[in-house]
């Protein structure tokens, strides 16, 4: 009797096991399933990518990508999103990360507007911002460059990073710091040696979000570039015209833009969990 009463007591145990990995299941389908169908129509023919009944089995055709080739030149637009982004991530962590230390660990005038100044920065729409952009960058004569976009970018990027490494720093020990300074350590020694190595988590993921956030801009770039320094989200927007929407050449420029960003996402992710095993260990 015993028995069966605990084989029951297992099986109720694993059911709510079961209902969640069915849940988890479901919503990596709901996720991936955009992205596949994108890849899946970027394949597709005409004829096929447009039928009333979708089709999950077609011969695949590279024509799409040919012919987003042959169009506009993606190549260099990708190019430029490439430089623009990694570019603006580099900067935003070098500008940021020591503002978010210095929040976190430092008392002075003004903290707290500053803090607030770096918040707000994100609660500005950005098409309120695009006209007097556009009158600045061309007083300055830097239209259609990529140097404007990444001025413009760690406008909204640095305020990720002081975000995000503000609150890894607050959760290092401040006796860590108090350790470090009777060894010798400087206020910059503490910050190189202690507190980035064990905030690698904040700053890995805000590098995924800047990285993300500048890859993905679309309203600056269409405003402030022409042709020399156009990026791949206004080239993807270029197939669309008032009479046709050729869905196989925008799916494959769309799957063309995904793949760096899921490139780079994957890499990071990597030194993400290796940070939080250095700072497990530390």
């Amino acid at each position: 009797m015993s028995i069966n009463q605990s084989g029951i007591a297992a099986r109720k145990r694993q059911k709510p096991e079961v209902m969640h990995f069915l849940l988890l299941l479901l919503t990596i389908a709901v996720c991936l399933f955009p992205f596949y169908w994108m890849t899946a129509t970027s394949f597709k023919d005409p004829a096929t990518a447009l039928a009333s009944v979708p089709r999950f089995l077609f011969t695949p055709t590279l024509d799409n990508y040919q012919r987003a080739f042959q169009k506009f030149d993606i190549v260099a637009s990708l190019v430029n999103s490439l430089i623009v982004a990694l570019c603006t991530t580099f900067i935003a962590l070098l500008l940021g990360t020591p503002a978010a230390y210095a929040i976190a660990r430092f008392e002075f005038s003004g903290k707290r507007d500053l803090w607030f100044w770096f918040i707000s920065n994100r609660m500005i729409s950005p098409i309120v911002l695009a006209l007097p952009f556009f009158l600045i960058a061309r007083q300055f004569h830097l239209l259609d460059t990529q140097l404007v976009l990444i001025l413009i970018y760690l406008t909204f990027n640095v305020p990720i990073v002081v975000w995000i490494c503000s609150d890894q720093f607050r959760n290092i020990p401040r006796e860590l710091d108090e350790a470090a300074t009777l060894e010798g350590y400087s206020s910059f020694g503490i910050f190189w040696r202690i507190a980035l190595p064990l905030a690698a988590p904040g700053i890995a993921v805000s590098a995924i979000f800047s990285f993300i956030f500048s890859w993905n801009e679309l309203l600056y770039a269409l405003v402030l570039t022409r042709t020399n320094a156009k990026t791949a989200p206004v080239v993807a927007t270029s197939f669309m015209s008032g009479y046709e929407l050729p869905w196989g050449q925008i799916m494959a420029t769309g799957t063309l833009v995904a793949l760096p960003v899921i490139i780079f996402s994957l890499i990071v992710s990597r030194q993400l969990v290796r940070g939080l095993t250095m700072g497990a260990i530390k």
